[in-house]
């Protein structure tokens, strides 16, 4: 069983997922750590971020079983990944690694932009998760303060505006809902709510697929 979940910065599906995985005892990939990770090696080897077959060599020896969330969650790999997120030969190299991943039994969960549309468009179930940017911009502030960190709304929402525009608007496989994806909007939805949603449609494909 592969469960696709894509969807834009802040839309819930990370915590979505880390969920479903946790209830469903599959494994949990969130692939835009993926991305993060190569771009840490890259900046802790001092290699440059605009090299794409370097970039391409260091996403090829990735471990994607040892990525730590707490660390790559850092703004300034976040900064960095997104430059060699949109070199098309460390997607490849990526994708194929996502893919492997997805193969682990008993199933597995994978977030991230292109799971139901590129890495895998035979899953069957895929969400696509999404919200409002005013709504995400907020749920980002409220996450940073809340945390003790300063923070401005308006710079946040700038730059999930960017974020959109980017992943929308790449030539590789851009951010979009597969065509048989089920939607979940979290605008004025609890992460409760959506979970209970998804659960009853994951519920139903796995008792066909008994």
């Amino acid at each position: 069983m592969i469960i696709a979940i894509d969807g834009p910065a802040a839309a819930g599906k990370g915590t979505l997922s880390r969920r479903i995985a946790e209830t469903y005892g599959f494994s949990h990939l969130d692939t835009g750590l993926a991305y993060r990770a190569t771009a840490k090696a890259l900046l802790d080897a001092g290699l440059p971020l605009d090299d794409e077959a370097v970039a391409e060599g260091v996403a090829a020896k990735l471990d994607l079983g040892g990525l730590d969330r707490a660390v790559l969650s850092r703004h300034e790999i976040g900064e960095a990944a997104s430059k060699v997120a949109v070199m098309p030969s460390v997607r490849r190299a990526l994708v194929e690694a996502q893919r492997q991943f997805s193969r682990m039994l008993p199933g597995t969960v994978l977030d991230g932009r292109d799971i139901g549309t590129v890495v895998c468009p035979d899953a069957p179930v895929k969400f696509y998760v999404t919200a409002s940017p005013e709504i995400r911009a907020r749920r980002r502030y409220d996450e940073i303060t809340g945390n003790g960190g300063a923070a401005d709304y308006q710079a946040i929402f700038d730059d999930v505006k960017r974020r959109d525009e980017r992943d929308m608007g790449r030539a590789d496989s851009p951010l979009r809902p597969a065509a048989d994806a089920h939607l979940l909007d979290t605008s004025e939805m609890s992460i409760e709510a959506a979970f209970q949603a998804a659960k009853i449609i994951i519920d139903a494909a796995l008792n066909r697929n008994a």
